[in-house]
């Protein structure tokens, strides 16, 4: 495995660096994915419901204050700021717990697109240098022109193979981003409900 890539050429290494970087990002994120669901508490999110519904707005925000579900963070944080402005608390409560999940999307993005490009770099260069062979004397050397071909599709191959690793995580990062955000979205609906009602009540 080590002598295929170091017969890949010089491109090899900042595919190596892409890689590794990747990987970083992919296991980090996972592990935030997974950390958040276990901190996930549908409950506690209903009891800050009921208790708004009711009009306990301070039951509702101790219930949520020492919550790490991430939810019910941003319906405490918009409780909390409600006199003020309760859709603009709300909308910048769940842009910070959305931005939590979003991070690390944009730099997958960028090496699945990154890394097929530099695989084709790495075949360009492969590709001159097997040419650069055939216009010159070494024409009678088939083993250097085929090895500078071998290292054009190396590299393209290593370039192909972490853009495929890093698409699954992609797609599946963009999939919890979108969720994450048609909860909040959900349970942000209900408590704004929950307070409309209590406002035509007391009107």
């Amino acid at each position: 495995m080590i002598d295929l890539f170091l017969r890949g050429g010089p491109v090899m290494w900042p595919l190596l660096i892409t890689s590794l970087v990747a990987l970083t990002v992919i296991f980090e994120r996972l592990y935030f994915v997974i950390r958040e669901g276990v901190r996930r508490d549908p409950a506690e999110v209903g009891k800050i419901l009921h208790c708004a519904e009711t009009g306990d707005f301070q039951g509702a925000y101790q219930a949520g204050i020492s919550s790490r579900d991430y939810v019910a963070r941003a319906l405490t944080h918009a409780l909390e700021h409600r006199d003020v402005s309760f859709s603009n608390a709300l909308l910048r409560a769940s842009s910070v717990e959305l931005q939590h999940f979003n991070r690390g999307i944009s730099v997958l993005d960028t090496i699945i697109t990154l890394a097929p490009l530099l695989g084709l770099f790495g075949t360009v260069t492969g590709m001159i240098h097997a040419f650069g062979l055939l216009g010159a004397s070494e024409l009678g050397a088939p083993a250097a022109i085929t090895g500078g071909i071998a290292e054009a599709l190396i590299a393209t191959a290593f370039g192909l193979v972490i853009a495929m690793v890093a698409l699954l995580p992609f797609n599946f990062l963009n999939a919890r981003l979108e969720q994450a955000r048609q909860e909040i979205q959900n349970s942000a609906a209900q408590l704004e409900m929950c307070l409309l009602k209590l406002h035509q009540t007391a009107g």
